[in-house]
């Protein structure tokens, strides 16, 4: 019995030894190390490899080497893709073959950090996800900000011209006021001299000699 019992034991050992193995439901994730942005814009491709038989997958992107800041993701399947991104980023995922390619804009130097990618098998069972990989340092870059000098509103040759403008326009008015003003003193001065000299007879002398048209005028305005 114990004979028999060695051999069954060394036959399991064999045959367990020349069973084929069958491939493990895994995801591994590969990144580019470093990513330098100078125009606000940056690619980041999440290539991976899978060996299962998923249907439904999410991917995300997150910051920080903790990967505590979710950045963006996108779930997909065979009819429907959606997607979301945090309100401090503007990012967007579109999903490849074997790969995940995140596209973001108006970024700026507080956000040179380091981000993983994250995929995700949803759909069917087991849930699937891959280990953590080395990340992607995006780095970027400040923009230089160009400073300008003021101009003024209106070009100097405009200004310059509408000031002679003014002022020609200005001696011009004050040249007629003065003619004006000069022509209304010499005639206020005319009929100031004026007399009427329109010949009078005395009232005591009437029909001797005066034409009737001459009024008779009046010495009692000259006695003292």
């Amino acid at each position: 019995v114990g004979f028999l019992s060695l051999i069954l034991y060394f036959i399991n050992k064999c045959s367990s030894h020349f069973l084929p193995s069958f491939p493990e439901n895994k995801i591994l994730v590969a990144q580019h190390p470093l990513l330098t942005v100078v125009n606000q814009t940056a690619t980041l491709v999440c290539n991976y490899t899978y060996n299962g038989t998923g249907k439904e997958f999410r991917a995300s992107l997150h910051k920080g080497t903790d990967s505590s800041v979710e950045v963006c993701f996108i779930s997909w399947n065979t009819t429907n893709i959606s997607r979301n991104s945090s309100k401090e980023f503007n990012c967007q995922g579109d999903p490849g073959k074997d790969k995940v390619i995140f596209n973001l804009w108006n970024m700026n130097a507080n956000q040179t950090d380091i981000y993983f990618c994250k995929i995700e098998v949803m759909y069917p069972p087991p849930y699937v996800y891959n280990e953590k990989s080395n990340g992607t340092v995006i780095h970027v870059k400040e923009t230089p900000t160009q400073t300008q000098e003021p101009q003024p509103a209106i070009p100097l040759w405009i200004l310059a011209t509408m000031t002679g403008i003014l002022a020609l326009y200005s001696m011009l008015i004050t040249a007629v006021f003065i003619n004006y003003w000069q022509k209304s003193k010499k005639c206020m001065y005319h009929q100031s001299d004026y007399m009427n000299m329109t010949p009078r007879h005395p009232p005591y002398q009437k029909n001797k000699g005066y034409p009737s048209y001459a009024p008779t005028r009046d010495y009692t305005a000259y006695r003292s």
